[in-house]
């Protein structure tokens, strides 16, 4: 059976036809083109599915496309409107926090919520909500030189 859903992604309304089993992982890759948000174990342990939902970290590879019906999705994608990197964004590139950039959005995504929710989390903080996620570069050190870094321009700032 099919649903029709009206979902926005990365602040663009869109009305979408999906099954009523499709994940929100391929609803976003496939039906909205969004091939940032990547498919990796399909049992929400890796983490690469990550997505923004009204504003908070979901594995999109747990959750129904039907789910997601009149609300907001935000991948990494919608971090850099008009294709003007984050500071979290920039900070990841300059700190090296990334070798294949596989994992990337969803670390990114991660930190931003992280950081929205948290202005100055500490080392062992940014482990826990880095804890779902996989990279296998291991480049974890980087990520939090990167969010550490983030935390104090943004308190710099404000």
């Amino acid at each position: 059976m099919t649903h029709s859903i009206s979902i926005k992604i990365n602040g663009v309304d869109r009305k979408l036809e999906i099954k009523d089993n499709e994940l929100l992982l391929d609803v976003i890759r496939d039906k909205a083109g969004v091939k940032s948000v990547k498919a990796g174990c399909w049992r929400g342990e890796c983490g690469l599915c990550t997505v923004l939902l009204d504003g908070k970290p979901v594995k999109s590879c747990l959750v129904l496309g039907v789910e997601a019906d009149g609300r907001d999705v935000k991948t990494a994608e919608g971090l850099a409107p008009e294709g003007q990197l984050s500071p979290i964004q920039k900070l990841f590139v300059e700190k090296g926090a990334m070798q294949c950039g596989f994992c990337t959005p969803s670390f990114v995504l991660t930190a931003s919520y992280l950081l929205s929710v948290n202005r100055n989390p500490t080392e062992s903080e940014i482990r826990e909500y880095l804890s779902g996620h996989i990279c296998r570069c291991g480049t974890y050190k980087q990520m939090i030189e990167a969010i550490l870094e983030c935390a104090k321009q943004q308190n710099q700032t404000k």
